[in-house]
């Protein structure tokens, strides 16, 4: 290559290196913004009161220290003789295991229905279906105690699993409704030719192809329910309230001096099992969201 040409082209990659640059410099300071929180609650978690109250807010501890996160997890509620937010951590598990379970398992079961057994007033169905996915939770507080009440499951963790599981149906059916519609049919009726029902078609053919809109069901179940507060602290209370209820109780419940590194070790063990599950799975969670946008 001549000369000529190497001097014709060194403008362009010189620019090219700096719009380059400059991209990641914009988005270097984009996650430190969003990173900045995080970062303040993981070193405040690490540090004792009195350093707190002399130091900088963002400064590194000088002397790190794990004692407020156990005072987190074994003493919740500071202040008052209560259990540590590790019975609240497993509420939550038994909460969030059965309703993403059961809520996953119906909508695929609502999804195929609505795709691929074809029946009069079906697209009727599925918008009475999707007009849940906009209903607001204070609408529907009251209806809800009420129908808890008659089932005799007030205050306890089976009315909230069985709360969780309606409130996510609309979703969950969406989801697979979405996904479904791009399975071509004749897969169906190949099927039904030779014999197989509902049932047998859903469990055989369907479902094994589904792991992807399944990811992305149960990665959204799974952070709705755990992050919800609301009807947390609503339809339960007391040693059976979920994880978001306790963390609040920490706060109001503190007397005296606020022990912000007790407050930010519980807040940052609330929200591990959501962050880790998006660290590790946030791209199939993308995945599958695109694979269900090819049709419908």
């Amino acid at each position: 290559m001549s000369a000529d040409a190497l001097a014709f082209r060194a403008p362009s990659n010189w620019s090219a290196r700096v719009g380059r640059a400059f991209i990641y410099g914009i988005l270097i300071l984009f996650v430190a913004y969003y990173l900045m929180p995080l970062f303040v609650m993981i070193v405040t978690s690490l540090k004792s009161m009195q350093e707190i109250r002399g130091g900088n807010l963002i400064a590194l501890p000088r002397a790190p220290s794990f004692d407020a996160w156990r005072v987190a997890w074994m003493e919740a509620c500071v202040g008052v003789e209560c259990p540590g937010i590790r019975g609240f951590y497993l509420n939550t598990f038994l909460m969030v295991v059965p309703a993403v379970a059961v809520s996953t398992l119906i909508g695929a079961l609502n999804g195929f229905a609505l795709t691929k057994f074809v029946f009069p007033g079906h697209r009727v169905i599925f918008g009475l279906i999707m007009f849940g996915c906009f209903t607001p939770y204070q609408a529907v507080l009251i209806p809800m105690a009420t129908v808890l009440g008659w089932l005799g499951l007030a205050g306890s963790l089976w009315g909230l699993i069985l709360i969780h599981i309606i409130y996510g149906l609309p979703f969950t059916t969406l989801f697979f409704r979405n996904y479904y519609v791009s399975v071509p049919q004749d897969l169906v009726k190949a099927a039904r030719v030779d014999g197989a029902g509902f049932f047998r078609i859903f469990w055989h053919i369907l479902l094994p192809i589904s792991a992807p809109i399944i990811i992305v069901s149960v990665i959204w179940q799974f952070t709705n329910i755990w992050n919800d507060f609301l009807f947390g602290a609503s339809f339960t209370y007391g040693q059976n309230a979920p994880i978001m209820v306790a963390l609040n109780n920490i706060v109001n419940t503190s007397t005296g001096e606020r022990p912000y590194n007790v407050q930010m070790a519980a807040a940052i063990m609330a929200a591990l099992p959501t962050l880790v599950i998006y660290i590790l799975a946030g791209r199939y969670f993308v995945r599958g969201l695109v694979a269900g946008s090819v049709k419908g």
